[in-house]
Formats: structure tokens, sequence, C-alpha cells
């Protein structure tokens, strides 16, 4: 049967329809880009953005045994993702002490995160590209019971590749934008074929589920959002105390997770306030921290005095901006200020995570744009935690308030940490969609049963 896929449901065998012509194109596509994979990922790591030890990784190449149990590997793109999964490989140990955890993300600041946060019976590799000789590699080596891919990692070899080792898999968390649907939909066959190749679906939410169904998803449910589960950011106490004290009593608000074009807006904001709050300090942490020197260069250019964080500059009394352009530190940063602009919410990003600003106790702030984000974003709003504005002039008021009446700022905290601690318990009920879904107690390495 060319082209065509076997998937395990239970017992028994679901012979699936051939993949479309797009997917046997771009799988042949991938194929012979192996050598530009390759030049690219020496690139990479001559400009420090891989982990010269594990680098091989990316391309299937194991660096740690495979446990001798029942092995249940998640995977998602980076920090939030592997965030959320540590609630969930928590509810799931607690049932199945058995299993064993293979945690893969593609990010290096997510490696670091996973190397101390990982329990005992989870390890942490470097996803593979999705090269399908590099997917074979990985699933022939690991090959898990169950895999359970976290929100919008739909990478076509990987998933194909794990139907074709007959992998039974899960998309969990899972999102959806508008604006991805409508890109999707242009490949309608190619991503019903995707999406059938799951044997259940996870929604964070309603309309990601609607979205999800129409393009062929089969099996859908909306447990809710893993990150409403995750863990406060951690800070190291030493730098928290340090960098607090040469703050000392300054008015302070942080902007985070900001792009291309938000961090101008972010210093036009500060000069306004400053002419209210003289001594005011601004914490910006662009979402690319790489790109650090011509943020300083852009803002320097306006007269704004920049602190740099990556160069080991301290905050004085006569800095205006602390430019956090420093990787893994959002717990830090979060923890400096009682007021948070969560970015990419002036620019059609569709904003970041406003809940972990919420966990340490930010009122928190956001543009228009906030649609990856938008259940979230609409609870903390319902609740007050959080406030929605739609222009420049807006989000200057709306600072000014708030660093005029700091009572106010943090009743608007308090409620959102309220809000994100009363909508816990997604991972138990993520949990209970997936244990029809592991393998027998008594199964080994390979799925095979002894």
């Amino acid at each position: 049967m060319p082209f065509q896929t076997l998937v395990k449901q239970g017992s028994s065998l679901t012979v699936l329809a051939p993949k479309t012509f797009g997917l046997r194109a771009y799988r042949r596509l991938a194929a012979g880009a192996g050598p530009l994979v390759s030049l690219l990922l020496r690139r990479r790591l001559v400009q420090g953005k891989e982990d010269p030890a594990r680098v091989r990784e990316k391309q299937g190449f194991p660096s740690k045994p495979r446990p001798d149990a029942p092995l249940i590997w998640l995977h998602g793109a980076s920090v939030g993702e592997a965030l959320s999964m540590l609630p969930l490989i928590n509810t799931l140990s607690t049932l199945r002490p058995d299993l064993t955890f293979l945690v893969t993300t593609g990010t290096l600041t997510s490696a670091q995160l996973m190397a101390e946060r990982l329990p005992e019976n989870a390890l942490h590799q470097f996803a593979p590209l999705d090269h399908p000789t590099y997917c074979k590699r990985f699933y022939d080596y690991w090959h898990p019971d169950l895999g359970v891919i976290i929100e919008s990692e739909l990478w076509p070899n990987m998933i194909m590749g794990a139907s074709d080792h007959r992998i039974p898999l899960v998309l969990a968390n899972a999102r959806l934008s508008e604006r991805s649907a409508k890109g999707w939909a242009r490949v309608r066959s190619s991503i019903a074929h995707l999406l059938g190749l799951f044997q259940l679906v996870l929604a964070q939410d309603v309309k990601s589920a609607e979205r999800l169904t129409a393009l062929g998803a089969k099996t859908v449910s909306v447990p809710g959002n893993l990150k409403m589960d995750a863990a406060p950011l951690l800070a190291d106490p030493a730098d928290l105390k340090a960098i607090g004290s040469q703050i000392g009593g300054r008015p302070c608000w942080v902007a985070a997770s900001t792009h291309d074009g938000e961090e101008m807006l972010v210093g036009r904001v500060h000069v306004g306030l400053k002419k209210r709050f003289p001594d005011l300090l601004t914490i910006l942490a662009p979402r690319h921290p790489a790109r650090g020197p011509s943020i300083v260069a852009d803002l320097s250019s306006q007269g704004i005095q920049i602190a740099q964080r990556s160069a080991g500059d301290a905050i004085t009394a006569t800095t205006d901006i602390y430019l956090a352009d420093t990787l893994g530190e959002m717990g830090l940063i979060f923890g400096l200020s009682p007021i948070a602009f969560i970015g990419g919410s002036f620019v059609e990003i569709g904003g970041h995570n406003p809940l972990e600003a919420a966990r340490l106790n930010c009122a928190i702030l956001f543009g228009p744009h906030m649609f990856n984000f938008a259940d979230a974003a609409q609870e903390l709003t319902d609740a007050e935690g959080a406030l929605q504005v739609a222009s420049e002039g807006e989000m200057l008021e709306t600072l000014s308030l708030w660093l005029t009446m700091p009572a106010v700022t943090k009743q608007m905290a308090v409620r959102g940490k309220e809000t994100v601690a009363a909508s816990t318990g997604v991972a138990e009920r993520v949990t209970q969609e997936l244990l029809p879904l592991l393998p027998h107690a008594h199964a080994i390495v390979g799925g095979q049963d002894a």
C-alpha cells in the first residue's frame, strides 16, 4: 500500500487515506535538504545558538540510554511548553509510577530549564529537525509508547514518522488562532491528514477546538490550558536582592517579551512618564535577547540612558531603562516590579503568556493583539487583574495612574493571581484523557509486551 499509513488503535489497526501530494512533496524536499540542514546547524554552532555537546540530537542521534520501562514522549517548542509539561508529568507519575518520560524541545533555554526542573523519572533531548531521516533515527531508538505533542507543533515528518512507527499520538494543549486556521485551510487535505494521525486532540479553548475540528481533527475535547497549572517562574534570591537594592524606592514597571517596534514604543512611553515621575525606571526584556545591541542603539538615539544586563551594567541613579537582554530570567524580571506590560501585543504577533506575570504578583497590561492567549487574557481582564489598551496614549495614561496609585495596582495583582490559582486542575483533566492510551504496566522497550 504505497503512501498509506497504519495507525494503532487499541488492538486494531486503521488504514488512513494515502498521504496527500503536498505531504509527499514536502517529505521529498525535506529529504533533499540534508546538506543545507547540516550547514545551518554548523552556522548556529558558530553563533553560539546550539550546544556543541548535544547538537547531533537535532539529527536524531541520542545522547542518553532509553529507559527500560514504558516511555511517554512529550514534545514542545520552548520554555513555556516545557513548563506546562511539568504538572502533567507529576499527575501521570502519581497514577502510573512505572512510567518514564522523554521531554523534547528545540531551544537552549528550555534545555537548561529542564536540566533543573525535570524529576528523576524524566530526561531531556533536543527534538530532531523535521527531516525524515532524522525523525526515523529518533523513533528507531526511542520508540515511545505514546507521544504527546504540546500546542501547535505540527511538523509533518515528525507526525508522519510517528505513524510509520505505529506510535500513537495525542495533540495536547492544542491552540489554533484564526489566522493559523486560515493558513492551514489553504492546504486542507494535508492538514486533515496530519490531524487524522492523532488519536486524540485536547484543545485549550472552545474556539481552537472548533477550528481544529473544521480542519479534520476527529476526537476533540477541551480540558483547558495546561499553562494554568504551571509553577511560578524561579529567580535567584541573590539577584532579586541585589537588583532590588539598586532600584530602591524608584517607581518601576516591566515591558516583557517585546518585539521589533515595541521597544521604541516603550522608550516613548518612558519619556512621557518621566515628565511626571522623574526617577522612573523601566525594565525592558525583549523576546529575543540577541537583539540587545540594536535596541541599545535605537533607544540611545532618543537620549535614553541604558544599563545592559548582558554587559553586567548596574542600575544607577541616571539609568532610564534596564535592558534585561538575557535568557531564562523572566522569574527575576517579573519579581522586580508590580506592573508588567506583555509584549507582542502592539504588533500582530498575538501576544505572549500573561499567566507567568500574574503568578508573580504583577498587575498586567497588554495591547490590542492578544489572539494567541485570548482566553487567558479575557479571564484576567474579566477579573480586573489585567487591562487591555488600544493605543500608546492609553498605555501611557494607564501606567501613569497605576504608578500614582500603588494600592490599586496591588489589588489588581492580587485579583490576577487569584484568577490563575482558581483555574488549576487542567493537568488532572488531561491525565484522565490520556489514561486509556497509556501502555500496560508490563510493557517494555519498543512497546512489546514482556
